[in-house]
């Protein structure tokens, strides 16, 4: 905390996301606006990515995919950030928070099919550091020198905005003056694929298309999405460029079912009312917010409802739109990926439009931006939902700078 008590402004200095649309925030939002699909044959937004280009090829061999794509978002938003300076940040003062809904899963399986199949002298003996699920967060905080706060978490599909929330609280407290956050997910494998269609959870025709009447499930991408957080009066001394706020955070609980939200929306407009009063904001407030709109048939309808539940004190609902529609859904990274597309919206003056929107269903009747990109001058503060199975959910307020 401040000296006076106040809670520091908190900024957001450097940004990093590979995307299925785009590399680099600039170009996955750019990819958006375009009305780019990530999503290939149906399948999911599978990434062609060169581990190398951000680690050497003994670091790549030596970690899991989400790993490797955690450290790519990572090392563009610590360069963006000017984190690469001796000067930049004390490194007690440093910390790191990035998660995953499951790690490495791409390890896990081959290594339990060498096992089945060679026995224990053909397990890898690098399986347990490339398979944990915070060896991602230990992977950039060795490259970056950070002593200060570091953990991984794992909220389901809420994580990444968790991680970017708890790194929020770190520096609020004032255990740290710098947090690079994020999430990460790698899990476009044969098991979890079979996985999620056993549940009926994936669509059938292998189209996202939230809140429209035809949706019928999820698709699922990967990716990664890092940023610098950072005390606004430290960012000044140092001359960093901050290109918004994280002003908001907010966290529930539906407890109510493993892998359904509650029927009646209450741990998601809980999550959204605390994000509100966190940022000292009313509703009428917020001009757009990026909705968790998965393509799910349950998800979407319960969402607009939580959404109205929030906005039912005479503030009108602003536009909502999901960006799964364009990249799938990221799993433990799409909290991350989706606090970007905040962060561009409200940056640029513009909203990411939900592709696939075809046929309005009557239960989900807001303003999905169909038609978009669309341009919003005003725009000064939007919100960013994400929900997990095992009911966590997590919502974000970000800012202009």
């Amino acid at each position: 905390m401040s000296p006076s008590g106040a809670a520091p402004d908190v900024v957001v200095t450097g940004r990093g996301v590979v995307s299925s649309v785009g590399e680099g925030a600039d170009g996955f939002f750019e990819g958006l606006l375009a009305k780019r699909s990530g999503i290939a044959d149906g399948v999911g937004a599978c990434l062609a990515f060169d581990p190398e280009q951000a680690m050497t090829p003994k670091e790549a061999r030596r970690a899991d995919r989400y790993t490797q794509l955690a450290v790519a978002a990572a090392t563009q938003a610590t360069a963006e950030a000017g984190l690469d300076g001796a000067d930049a940040v004390a490194p007690e003062r440093l910390g790191v928070l990035v998660g995953t809904g499951v790690g490495g899963l791409t390890t896990l399986e081959a290594e339990c099919k060498a096992w089945l199949e060679g026995g224990d002298r053909a397990v890898s003996p690098h399986f347990v550091p490339m398979m944990m699920p915070n060896a991602a967060a230990g992977t950039i905080a060795m490259r970056l020198g950070a002593h200060g706060p570091g953990f991984s978490l794992a909220s389901a599909c809420a994580t990444g905005s968790h991680a970017i929330g708890e790194a929020l609280r770190v520096i609020q407290r004032g255990e740290a003056d710098v947090v690079v956050c994020g999430g990460t997910e790698a899990a476009l494998t044969g098991l979890c694929i079979a996985a999620f269609r056993r549940m009926g959870a994936l669509s059938r025709e292998g189209i996202s298309r939230p809140f429209d009447a035809q949706r019928d499930g999820f698709v699922m991408g990967e990716g990664a999405a890092v940023i610098v957080l950072e005390r606004a009066e430290h960012a000044r001394a140092r001359g960093a460029t901050g290109y918004g706020r994280i002003v908001g955070y907010g966290a529930s609980n539906d407890a109510f079912h493993i892998t359904q939200p509650d029927p009646d929306g209450r741990g998601a407009t809980d999550a959204m009312r605390a994000t509100l009063a966190d940022a000292g904001a009313a509703a009428s407030d917020v001009g757009y917010l990026n909705a968790h709109g998965t393509s799910t048939p349950f998800n979407d309808r319960v969402e607009t409802q939580a959404i109205k539940q929030v906005f039912n004190s005479g503030a009108t609902p602003p536009p909502v739109s999901s960006t799964k529609s364009a990249i799938g859904h990221l799993l433990g990274a799409a909290g991350a990926v989706e606090a970007i597309a905040c962060l561009e919206a409200v940056r640029r003056g513009v909203l990411p439009p939900t592709l696939n929107y075809e046929e309005p269903d009557p239960e989900c009747d807001l303003d999905y931006v169909p038609e978009g990109p669309r341009e919003a001058p005003g725009l000064e503060l939007a919100l960013s939902n994400s929900f997990g199975f095992g009911g966590q959910n997590a919502c974000l307020a970000v800012a202009k700078a």
